[in-house]
């Protein structure tokens, strides 16, 4: 397993980031498949926390995104996060731009590497997460009890959540 000399390993209990301002305001990569082929998009919406006794990140993907057959396939993704200034042009391509049409990595600089089998992630992230699917649902509309939430939806391309756990921690060494 290739690991970078510019990250550690740490216990995902340990981390102390603010998960709202990470995943809200400085975005996050969700990628899926391997180093030969993979994919990745920009997400503002997602989760930390514990369920099942485990460390887990919840993702949602919607299935109308080049990434959604990635996660499908997989039985691992993971969630990169970055120095937000730095690399904010870099998030907002790779959510801007379908992996159909374009080599995400190539346009914006990032290099891939597997930061364990089966998952891929980026040597430029300052912490990464590695989860294995536990879980996967749909989001069902019936279900919203605020009706307000079904206008994020024009389409009617509701998400699937991914929850995974947790299995490896790793941030950019200081």
């Amino acid at each position: 397993m290739k690991m970078t000399k510019h990250l550690r390993e740490v216990k995902p209990e340990t981390l102390r980031e603010d998960v709202f301002r990470l995943i809200d305001r400085d975005w996050m990569l969700v990628t899926a498949g391997t180093t030969k082929k993979w994919n990745t998009m920009t997400a503002s919406w997602g989760a930390l926390g514990t369920l099942w006794s485990r460390p887990v990140a919840f993702a949602f993907v919607r299935p109308t995104r080049h990434t959604f057959r990635f996660m499908e396939a997989a039985t691992r993704f993971t969630l990169s996060f970055f120095p937000v200034e730095r690399y904010r042009k870099a998030l907002q391509y790779c959510g801007s731009h379908s992996g159909r049409d374009v080599d995400k990595a190539k346009e914006t600089g990032l290099s891939p590497f597997a930061p364990a089998p089966g998952a891929v992630s980026f040597t430029q992230a300052r912490l990464i997460l590695v989860c294995r699917k536990l879980y996967t649902t749909d989001i069902d509309p019936k279900r919203f009890l605020d009706p307000g939430i079904d206008r994020l939806y024009p389409k009617k391309d509701y998400h699937r959540v991914y929850v995974g756990e947790v299995t490896r921690c790793m941030m950019r060494a200081k």
